[in-house]
């Protein structure tokens, strides 16, 4: 596909005239915000009339979520016996949500259509700094929607992966806020930042907010910087897609994330 029919597709969903993702000016202006902030928001990255259809969809295949509920520490690690319990390390927290899979999302959605476009992965890369962005490997893990239904929540986590692309489709009536800490640890040289933590963990902080409508696309670096979703409040339930993507090709999530995250595990040939 060449260039402007690529464009032209895009278009369709995502809103070009106010986010020219393939003007080196944006990509830059992108790539400083992310670099200063370790978040950046994209408001009104999708079409209206997208947005509308994207939820519409989301909403159909709600049915076939699998709804988790987990308690875990904010490294998403194994409890670490040479610690104490009440260690900040061992501190359990809760996260609950529901979740569709790449597989379960139709094959001419809008989101497959902007998750796959070479330009929108050019885009991504230059403002991550990686050489090319690869999808999964698997059947589940390329394209997720979770839903947050009323008292769901993402506790404080660190990510495993160096960033996070994420599109949110609806906001509930209240609560469903991204709050985060930046550069929280150094997972480079292990430092895990635990004094910084139990401040957080207790409430002894004041988080960033990212203040997110409907259509907003969002870059995170989540490896050390610490956040957390707070719970839904309302009704209308938090429906936010997750793009993911890895720096190298054939990249499966192992058969255990599958089952934890999924409830199911994909057949290997």
């Amino acid at each position: 596909m060449d260039f402007h029919m690529g464009l032209t597709l895009l278009n369709e969903f995502v809103n070009i005239d106010a986010c020219p993702i393939t003007e080196s000016s944006f990509i830059n202006q992108c790539k400083k915000r992310l670099e200063e902030h370790g978040a950046l928001s994209i408001p009104e990255f999708l079409r209206q009339k997208a947005l509308r259809k994207l939820v519409e969809e989301a909403e159909e295949n709600q049915v076939k979520a699998f709804y988790s509920s987990s308690t875990h520490n904010v490294y998403l690690t194994p409890i670490n016996e040479s610690f104490p319990d009440d260690h900040i390390h061992n501190h359990q927290i809760k996260s609950s949500k529901g979740c569709i899979t790449t597989d379960q999302i139709p094959e001419n959605s809008g989101l497959k259509i902007i998750y796959r476009s070479v330009l929108f992965k050019n885009f991504l890369s230059q403002i991550v700094q990686e050489r090319a962005l690869f999808e999964y490997d698997d059947p589940f893990s390329s394209i997720n929607i979770h839903y947050a239904d009323e008292g769901q929540e993402l506790g404080w986590h660190f990510d495993n992966s160096s960033f996070a692309v994420t599109l949110l489709l609806q906001k509930p009536v209240d609560g469903g806020t991204f709050e985060y800490f930046k550069n929280v640890r150094n997972s480079e040289s292990g430092d895990m930042g635990y004094e910084t933590v139990t401040e957080i963990v207790h409430g002894r902080k004041k988080p960033s907010v990212l203040e997110i409508q409907p259509g907003t696309l969002v870059l995170f670096r989540g490896k050390d910087s610490m956040h957390r979703v707070t719970p839904t409040i309302g009704d209308l339930t938090r429906m936010l897609v997750v793009f993911a993507y890895n720096s190298k090709p054939g990249i499966s999530l192992s058969k255990s994330a599958q089952k934890t995250f999924y409830g199911k595990v994909a057949n290997s040939d």
